[in-house]
């Protein structure tokens, strides 16, 4: 369970405070989360803040320069919050609750950060939305072509772009999928291999092992045997009889 931090850093903190007190008045409450909220704060780290507006005002995410680093700046009304939380839950990311769940407060005189920050750790720990049969299906078959195409590469004569372009893509198609049978959270960018650990250590360190192999020595194999591995916990590879009919262009593929 995520759970705010104990003893975060004063000095992001105190500036991030200033910040708020600064351009965002109007504000009923606001929270700081991210690195600098949990411990992992370093010199090139943004400022992760969340304010709370009144009824009415405009929900948007604003980006600033502030005391010499960027702060990104996340603005929103109770109810826009409730929206956000519920669109992160079923993207299976949520990305706002999890701001909220290991932020400190900088601004609360009515403890409504408090309450929010509470409702997030309980939809952290609740986990995602499950995938349903028809998602579960166009994952798998879209890693099980993904896991294909990113085979073929073994050729020498491959193209070294194309085969790292397909070990993300797989990378990425099977994190989602593993997240989704152990019913846990995914993530992007460097969220990606942390929720991918946390999901499943074991596996999910293959996966990263074998995206890392193809990386620094163009063999596909690794990824691909343990996308495979992922495949099966999720009912197997899917190529023939997917019917699927949300859109002309059906379930994604490696191809596009």
């Amino acid at each position: 369970m995520t759970t705010p931090a104990q003893n975060p850093d004063p000095a992001p903190a105190a500036s991030a405070r200033r910040l708020v007190e600064a351009r965002y008045g109007d504000g009923l409450a606001a929270v700081l989360g991210g690195s600098a909220a949990g411990g992992k704060f370093t010199a090139r780290s943004d400022l992760d803040i969340a304010v709370l507006l009144p009824e009415g005002g405009r929900n948007r995410r604003e980006t600033v320069h502030h005391e010499g680093r960027t702060a990104e700046v996340f603005l929103h009304t109770a109810a826009d919050l409730r929206a956000l939380f519920a669109e992160g839950r079923a993207d299976r990311r949520a990305t706002m609750a999890f701001l909220y769940a290991g932020s400190v407060p900088l601004h609360d005189p009515r403890g409504l950060a408090a309450e929010r920050c509470r409702v997030a750790r309980a939809l952290i720990e609740a986990g995602p939305d499950p995938l349903t049969a028809a998602e579960r299906d166009d994952s798998r078959y879209l890693l099980t072509d993904l896991a294909e195409d990113l085979a073929d590469t073994e050729d020498p004569g491959r193209d070294p772009h194309e085969q790292l372009a397909l070990a993300d893509r797989t990378l990425r198609e099977a994190a989602h999928l593993l997240s989704a049978v152990r019913g846990a959270w995914s993530g992007a960018g460097k969220w990606l291999p942390r929720r991918l650990r946390a999901a499943d250590p074991v596996l999910g360190a293959a996966l990263l092992d074998g995206h890392l192999a193809v990386a620094r020595h163009g063999d596909p194999g690794p990824l691909c045997a343990a996308a495979h591995t992922v495949l099966r916990l999720a009912g197997g590879p899917l190529r023939e009889g997917l019917v699927h009919t949300r859109g002309p262009g059906g379930p994604g593929t490696a191809g596009g």
